[in-house]
This record gives C-alpha cells, structure tokens and sequence, in this order.
C-alpha cells in the first residue's frame, strides 16, 4: 500500500533532473504518471536540455514501480499544446490528483540574449500557469498542486547575472505568489496548493559551465571540481549542493492526504540558503 494509490500525477519536465525524481519517487507510493517534457534544446537556453530517449527512460523507471505511465513530448510554453497533452493524459489514465509544475530553464554564464530572457518567463513562469491552469479543470476534491520555485525566489532579484539569471529570479518570485493567490481559491473547492523552493540541485541545471561561471568568476573556463569549491557558500549548512531526491521528498509529502491541511506554503528545502542570507523580521 502506497500513500498515492490510485492517484494520478502530472509531472512536467520529467525526462530528467528533479522532474525525473518526483514523477519516480510518485510512482513508488502508487501513482500513475503523465510524465511531460519539451525533450529539446531551446535557442535561448544556454546548456542542452533532456531529450526523447530520457523521458523513456524515466518512463521506463516508473514501470518498474508497478503503476501505469503516459509519456507526452509538449512544451509548456505552449498553452495549447500542454492543455491538450493534460487532456489525453487524462483519458488515458481516467483522473487527475496531483500536479507537479517542475519544467524550467535558468541560462547562465556567456552566450545569454534576450531570447534567454524570453524563453526563461516563458518556461519558468508561462509554463506553470499553463500547466496548473490546464490541470484545474480536471481536479477534484482533495487534489494537490506542488510548483517548483528556488530559493533564489526568496533572495530577490538578479538582475547583474544577465538576462536568462534575471528572468529566472523574476519567474520563480512571481510563482511564489501566484501560489500565495491561487492557494485562497482553491481552498474553497478543497483542492491545495503548495510551492517547494530548492537551493543548488545536483542536475544538469547545476552542471554547466555557465553556472560554474557564477560561482568562479575568477576562472574563464572553470571545472566542475573548481566550482564545487564555490557552491557552498549558497547554504549554512556545509554541502555543495542537495540531490533532486531531497526535494522529491517533500513533494511526496505536500501530495499525500499526510499534508491535507497545508496549502499556500512556500516550503525551502535549501540547507539554511535563507536564513544565512535573509535577516529575522519579527
């Protein structure tokens, strides 16, 4: 017996990364997924993002797990395509409980434009809003919406790490409140709401030399070991980074009936990112 049996997930930006994570970490407590991804580069990303053959995988791990899965290439920019892609997910597997709005880009380092910037809100912002307003339609009473934000929404803006930094500090700011907003109404169809704000997540999002660039603007081209040397300063904690298991941890929890009474939470998962930066406001 699983905590979500007999639940269905949808779990955008699932082909790798945390969004591989939670859809597993779902899977293993019982839940059939509608695992979704762009499973393409986009022009203004500056790292390559997952392809075709990882959602397989990820596929491929859920049903190793026992539940059912459906697999949709769509890209939640596009709010046609992911409205119709929650739609025949939801015809193939019969229900909809939970939705997981992971998918999301952060460009970093050289090789930023201004399509980094559009396509970051488009992705990181956009994308949520299309995912979880598709969703709406489908959910019931007791349902659970979990959006990935960053501690980075919780430290303000970015604006000197160029467009594709400052757009991603913008988007997750602005889904933290939108979760804040959107988590009053659905209470009244008792349906939750929820936000999880990592720090540095050991994923592809990390690994790349425009992010190692942050951490050692002091090396032209650094390494991931001379970056990792850098990114503890981003917690209190002494760790460089946390896994995407961490998170997929809490996303379990804010799904499951275990969390039936939290909605419009914006839970940090960032090893004291925060309070090591932010001063108490009592």
């Amino acid at each position: 017996m699983g905590k979500l049996d007999n639940k269905v997930a949808i779990v955008s930006g699932a082909a790798r990364g945390q969004g591989r994570s939670h859809a597993v970490s779902l899977a293993a407590e019982g839940a059939d997924i509608i695992a979704l991804d762009l499973c393409a580069d986009l022009e203004g990303n500056t790292y390559p993002l997952a392809r075709p053959e990882d959602l397989e995988e990820t596929a491929r791990f859920i049903e190793k797990e026992g539940v059912r899965v459906h697999t949709v290439v769509a890209d939640v920019r596009e709010r046609s395509a992911v409205w119709n892609a929650i739609s025949e997910g939801v015809n193939r597997l019969g229900r909809l409980d939970i939705v997981v709005a992971n998918a999301g880009i952060c460009p970093m380092g050289k090789g930023q434009t201004l399509l980094s910037w559009s396509d970051t809100i488009d992705t990181d912002l956009a994308g949520v809003f299309n995912v979880i307003q598709g969703s709406l339609p489908h959910l019931g009473e007791g349902a659970s919406i979990i959006a990935t934000g960053s501690l980075a929404a919780q430290l303000g803006s970015a604006t000197n790490q160029g467009p594709g930094g400052s757009a991603y500090s913008l988007a997750k700011q602005m889904v933290a409140r939108y979760v804040n907003d959107l988590a009053v109404q659905l209470a009244k169809k008792n349906i939750r709401i929820n936000a999880v704000h990592p720090t540095n997540v050991n994923t592809d999002m990390l690994h790349n030399e425009g992010m190692y660039k942050v951490f050692r603007p002091d090396l032209e081209h650094p390494t991931r070991e001379e970056a990792e040397v850098a990114f503890p300063a981003m917690q209190a904690m002494r760790v460089p980074y946390i896994e995407p298991s961490d998170v997929s941890e809490a996303v379990v929890f804010l799904a499951s009936d275990s969390a039936r009474y939290i909605t419009g939470s914006q839970l940090r998962i960032d090893a004291g990112g925060y309070v090591k930066s932010v001063p108490w406001k009592g």
